[in-house]
Formats: C-alpha cells, structure tokens, sequence
C-alpha cells in the first residue's frame, strides 16, 4: 500500500496555486503535478498515453479524462513521488474527481486532503491583470504584490526574460472566474461530502497563506 499523501489545490485563476505548490514542493519535497505539464513531458517522453494525447491534440479535440488519468497513473509511479504530491488544474470536474479516487484506490492511496484557497472574485480580477512570470524557471511575479528584488531580474534563477499572457486582462479574467464557479467549484460539494476538504483565506499576502497551507499539510503528514 502507498501511504504517500495526495493533495489537491483549488481556487479560481489567480488564487495563487502555482506560487504556494512550488512553495510546498521546496518545504516538504512534494511535487507538484500540473496537468499541462503532465501532457507535455507525456508527449515528449512518446508514453502510450503520451502519443494518445498528442494524437488528440493535433486533432484539435480535448483530451479525455482517461488519457489524462492514465498519465497521471505512469507520472504517481514516479519515484520522485515517493514523498507525496500536489495536483494542479485535475481534477476540474465531479466526473474527473471519482475517476481520480478510482486510479488512486489502486495503489491504496486516497486524497489526504483538498485545499480551497477560497478568494474574493473583484479582488482576483486585479490581481490576475498584475502578474507575470519568469520565463526561465517559471516564477510567479505581481506588479503591485510580489516584485523583484532587482527590477526585471527573477530572484529564484536570475533570469531576466518576464512574460505576461495575453488573456490576463480583466475582460477575460471575470470570464474565467465565471466558468471556474460554474464547472469547478461543485468539486468543492464533492470534496466536503468526502471529508477531505480544508478551506484556506488565500486573501492575504503570500506568506501568510504559506504558514496557514503548512500548518494544514503538517497535521496530514505528522
């Protein structure tokens, strides 16, 4: 039986998931699994799954959620896993979440617990416009929250190429938001039901929503 514990990350675009993942991978060696990530080293590595995924992509459909499950099975097998991981942008539906608990039960594992990074939305809209990332190693920047040390310079790699993307606008940010209320937030209902879910104020500033994930994950793995 694999006793390595399995969380999840939900919050609406801009809630701050990547920045704390990363965070939680250096404090606990966890790893963070993001499902575009996932796809792309699955596709680069030419797995089974990862040629049924790229045969899908160039044809311009979606992704199933099997090719996705079965990518998430050969990437948990890792053993860089063997501490535990953290999943980004997967599940996004009640249908993904139980098909999620099915691969899992496999290896006698379950989710420890989902964290909602619970948000307000007008405030997300100003903080989505505002961010950039290091286009090195990924790091996550704000114009007004968290800027570098050294202007246009990133703190974690030192590199200097920044990029924002296109639809980080507040048009098409409140679209976001709309949808993720919508489609993702039911996992929310689901994960409640299940005794797994933990609720994070993710409102505050970066550190402070650190400690208080830290202090949740502690009391999972002590």
């Amino acid at each position: 039986m694999n006793t390595s514990p399995v969380l999840i990350l939900l919050g609406p675009p801009g809630a701050g998931k990547g920045t704390q993942a990363r965070m939680l991978e250096k404090q606990f060696g966890l790893v963070q699994l993001s499902t575009g990530d996932l796809l792309r080293a699955a596709v680069a590595a030419g797995t089974p799954a990862g040629q049924a995924a790229d045969a899908v992509m160039k044809a311009g459909a979606l992704v199933s959620d099997q090719i996705v499950i079965d990518i998430l099975r050969d990437r948990i097998a890792g053993a860089d896993c063997a501490k535990g991981v953290i999943l980004d942008g997967f599940p996004r539906t009640a249908v993904q979440a139980a098909a999620l608990d099915e691969l899992l039960a496999e290896n006698g594992q379950k989710i420890d617990a989902a964290i909602s990074l619970e948000v307000d939305d007008a405030a997300m809209v100003e903080r989505v416009a505002g961010r950039y990332t290091c286009g090195g190693c990924g790091e996550g920047y704000h114009d007004s929250f968290k800027v570098p040390a050294q202007d246009g310079v990133c703190d974690g790699c030192g590199g200097t190429k920044m990029k924002r993307r296109t639809d980080d606008n507040a048009e098409t940010v409140s679209g976001r938001l709309a949808a993720y209320h919508t489609q993702t937030a039911p996992l929310i209902s689901y994960y409640e039901d299940n005794g797994a879910l933990q609720r994070i104020d993710a409102m505050g500033e970066i550190n402070v929503i650190s400690i208080a994930l830290s202090a949740a994950i502690n009391k999972i793995i002590a």
